[in-house]
């Protein structure tokens, strides 16, 4: 996009992010157990289309297919392709389907591992993994630097430090919280909030989590803490594994317009969806945001 993200942070502009990646990539066809960043390589077609679905329903963020990208979680090489050209290749998809109505949105996810002094790895690995990342999202053209998904305080440190030291890219932080507006390592909204606004975040909020109204909850305590644009996107409900071993999302597309509409009461700037969405959510989303801007 031409005019910087930040400038569209600020009021009255409400940004509309895009939807779930790795379930839409699973309810296309991704085998369990894939990573799927393999399918930047393998199956580009079927993640270009899915970015073309986002921006279709109205996506002004395209979020990058490289969530589990990093070294601590993915393996140097994964199915013959090494791992910073799956980071890049999804970035690369992004971008030409972005080309200038969309900002792209380089996705960073936790390592799933434990940091000290829970787990064995240090804050500096961490750190050192994520600036990896970070550094190959920013050279092939993403415009921002997304930590999401985050549950752990010292993890989102570690990668909000590492993206700032490797790129010059605004990094946004969103944590994952439970209906009490506390991470899964007990942070609550605030302090998450408030920790990285301290490190330079551009941005930060809630995103996956306990549906819609775990959301709502961790921003009432974020928008009291911190003064950085907030970010909100909701998993689709909670997921239910069906009989035929299906799994599905109760959450509907008009619940979605009704959260965005309460989500902006809460001053968020950027609203999209998480796990079990589709461009379905993102549009009632649009349609939501276009009503309050009219």
């Amino acid at each position: 996009m031409p005019v910087d993200i930040l400038s569209r942070l600020r009021p009255p502009h409400v940004v509309v992010a895009d939807g779930a990646i790795g379930t839409y990539l699973q309810a296309q066809g991704l085998p369990p157990g894939t990573p799927p960043e393999v399918w930047n390589v393998e199956q580009p077609e079927m993640v270009r289309s899915m970015h073309k679905a986002y921006l279709a329903a109205g996506a002004q963020v395209l979020t990058t297919n490289t969530f589990g990208g990093n070294r601590l979680r993915l393996p140097e090489e994964v199915h013959g392709r090494r791992r910073a050209e799956l980071v890049t290749q999804g970035v690369r998809i992004a971008r030409e389907v972005a080309g200038d109505a969309a900002w792209v949105a380089g996705s960073m996810g936790p390592t799933g591992r434990l940091i000290e002094p829970l787990g064995d790895v240090k804050c500096e690995q961490a750190e050192e993994a994520y600036a990896e990342q970070a550094a190959l999202m920013a050279d092939a053209g993403a415009d921002v630097i997304l930590i999401e998904t985050m549950s752990d305080v010292l993890e989102a440190r570690a990668a909000l430090l590492g993206a700032r030291r490797a790129t010059d890219l605004p990094v946004f932080v969103t944590f994952s919280f439970d209906a009490t507006g506390r991470t899964m390592m007990g942070n609550t909204a605030e302090e998450a909030a408030r920790e990285v606004q301290t490190l330079g975040a551009s941005a930060t909020g809630a995103n996956c989590g306990q549906g819609i109204m775990a959301t709502i909850v961790a921003l009432q305590q974020m928008r009291r803490a911190v003064t950085i644009p907030l970010i909100a996107q909701p998993n689709a409900g909670m997921p239910r594994l069906e009989a035929t071993g299906e799994t599905t999302w109760d959450g509907t597309p008009d619940e979605f317009a009704e959260a965005a509409r309460r989500l902006m009461e809460l001053e968020a700037r950027m609203v999209g969806a998480c796990c079990g969405s589709t461009p379905a959510h993102i549009l009632a989303i649009r349609a939501a945001v276009n009503a309050v801007q009219a």
